[in-house]
């Protein structure tokens, strides 16, 4: 159902944020590896975004909201609802338009659905 290039976006967000021992995986997690998607990059440069400048913004923003574990805590990093929302949300629209295999590019497009996210 995902494509290997988007289980290896998710799996090094989800890395990224456990060294950063981020309490929560948020949305802005997920843009920020979506940044090192082909097909998530090529939809963002169609729609003239400055790769660049997105990613030194969201890592800002990342660093300076999200919650971090205690060091001694051992509790592993969680998926917010939001996170979990978007990916539903492609996995939905992959299936309904017939296709088997959701994309960086199909999660560029859930993103947007949220309305509660800084990404």
């Amino acid at each position: 159902m995902l494509s290997k290039e988007l289980e290896e976006t998710l799996n090094e967000a989800f890395r990224g944020a456990k060294v950063k021992r981020h309490e929560f995986m948020t949305v802005e997690h997920l843009l920020l590896a979506l940044l090192d998607n082909n097909d998530a990059v090529r939809v963002l440069k169609s729609c003239g975004a400055d790769i660049g400048g997105l990613r030194a913004d969201l890592i800002e923003f990342i660093d300076s909201t999200t919650p971090l574990l205690s060091g001694d805590d051992n509790t592993e990093t969680q998926p917010t609802l939001g996170f979990q929302r978007v990916l539903q949300r492609a996995v939905f629209h992959v299936q309904s338009s017939g296709k088997h295999e959701v994309t960086g590019a199909n999660l560029i497009v859930a993103i947007f659905s949220e309305q509660e996210s800084q990404a």
